[in-house]
C-alpha cells in the first residue's frame, strides 16, 4: 500500500524551518519581513511533456523546478526566503519521490530558504511552486525601467537548451558527450540570485530569459515603452553552440527557451558597476545591444545588416 498524503509530506518535505516562523505542518506558514523590505511572490508550474520530458532524471527535475522560481526573484534582485510546492502524482514511488526531494533540497540548502507549506493530489504529474522573497523598498528590479541609450546585458550563454531539445525531437544530431553538456544545462539551470541582488540600483531593468531571448526582450520593451537593436555575433554562447550551423544558432539563441540567465539594461555610465556586480557574483555578463527610442526589436550581424525585425511586444507563440 502507497503513502498517504500526510506521510508522504513528512517523510519526504518535511524539515525544521529556519527563517520561517512556523513553517510545513499547519494552515498557513508564518513569515516576519524585515522593516523597510518589500515581499516578493512567484509561481511556476511544470507540466509532464509540456514542460520536461519524461527521461529526466527526479533529482533534476527537483532542482530544475526549484531553480525556475528562485530566477524570476534573481530578476526582481530579490533575497529569497522561503517556498511553497503544490504537487500532483500519478504515485506515491519512492523511486521518484527521494531523488527529487534531494534535488529540491540541495538548491534551497544553497540559498537557505525554507519549505512553508503546499499541497499534494492524485493525478498527471505536475509541479507548482510559489517562491517568496524580499527586496529593499523601492529597490526592486523591474521591465519597465529602461530608456533609449542603455546597454543591454545578458548572463552567461544563450541557446544550449534549446538545442538540448532539438536533440530530443530529433531535429539535431550530435555525440553522446555533447548531448549530455546540453542536456544538463537543460536541466539543471542555475538561478542567478547573487547577480540580480548586486544590479540593485545598477541595473535599469530586468528580466530572466525562459522563453527566449527575443520574447522576453520584447516584455522589457513593451513596459518600457522603447525598441531595441540586438547584436546577433555578441550574444555568448558556448563552443558547443558555436560549432553548429549559423541557422542552428540563430534559432536557439533568440528564440530558445529555458535558459534562465538574466537580461538586462543599464546607462553606459554604469559600465563599470555592471562588471563588478559580475566579478562579485561570480558570473560572465556580455553587452549584446542597445536600447532604443521607438518600437522596433532589431537583430543585426557583425556589418550592421537587419536579419530580423519586430514591432514591440514580440508574441513568443507567433515565433
Amino acid at each position: 500500500m502507497g503513502l498517504g498524503e500526510f506521510a508522504l509530506i513528512d517523510r519526504y518535505f518535511t524539515r525544521p524551518a529556519r527563517r520561517a516562523v512556523l513553517g510545513v505542518g499547519d494552515d498557513c506558514a508564518l513569515l516576519t519581513s524585515q522593516p523597510g523590505m518589500q515581499l516578493c511572490v512567484s509561481s511556476d508550474m511544470l507540466v509532464e511533456g509540456r514542460h520536461f520530458l519524461s527521461t529526466v532524471a527526479p533529482q533534476r527535475l527537483g532542482h530544475k523546478a526549484l531553480a525556475v522560481n528562485l530566477s524570476d526573484l534573481a530578476a526582481c534582485g530579490a533575497e529569497p526566503l522561503a517556498f511553497t510546492l503544490a504537487l500532483a502524482l500519478p504515485g506515491t514511488d519512492d523511486a521518484f519521490l527521494q531523488p527529487f526531494a534531494e534535488g529540491l533540497w540541495a538548491l534551497a540548502e544553497r540559498h537557505g530558504i525554507d519549505l512553508v507549506g503546499g499541497d499534494t493530489t492524485a493525478g498527471p504529474l505536475n509541479i507548482c511552486i510559489t517562491v517568496l522573497g524580499q527586496v529593499p523598498a523601492g529597490q526592486a528590479l523591474l521591465r519597465s525601467g529602461a530608456a533609449a541609450g542603455d546597454d543591454l546585458w545578458v548572463s552567461g550563454t544563450l541557446g544550449d537548451a534549446r538545442a538540448a531539445l532539438e536533440c530530443f525531437r530529433g531535429t539535431l544530431a550530435l555525440d553522446g558527450g555533447a548531448f549530455e553538456t546540453l542536456r544538463r544545462a537543460m536541466e539543471l539551470p542555475e538561478p542567478r540570485v547573487a547577480l540580480g541582488q548586486r544590479l540593485r540600483g545598477v541595473a535599469s531593468s530586468a528580466i530572466d530569459v525562459s522563453d527566449g531571448l527575443l520574447g522576453d526582450l520584447g516584455h522589457i520593451l513593451r513596459r518600457s515603452g522603447v525598441g531595441a537593436r540586438i547584436e546577433l555575433d555578441a550574444v555568448p554562447r558556448s563552443a558547443l553552440l558555436a560549432a553548429l550551423s549559423p541557422d542552428v544558432q540563430r534559432n536557439c539563441l533568440l528564440r530558445g527557451g529555458d535558459d534562465y540567465e538574466l537580461l538586462f539594461s543599464a546607462a553606459p555610465g554604469r559600465l563599470d558597476e555592471v562588471r563588478v556586480a559580475a566579478r562579485d557574483a561570480d558570473v560572465q555578463v556580455s553587452r549584446i545591444g542597445r536600447i532604443e527610442a521607438g518600437d522596433a526589436l532589431l537583430v543585426v550581424d557583425g556589418r550592421g545588416q537587419v536579419l530580423h525585425e519586430h514591432a514591440r511586444g514580440f508574441d513568443h507563440f507567433a515565433a
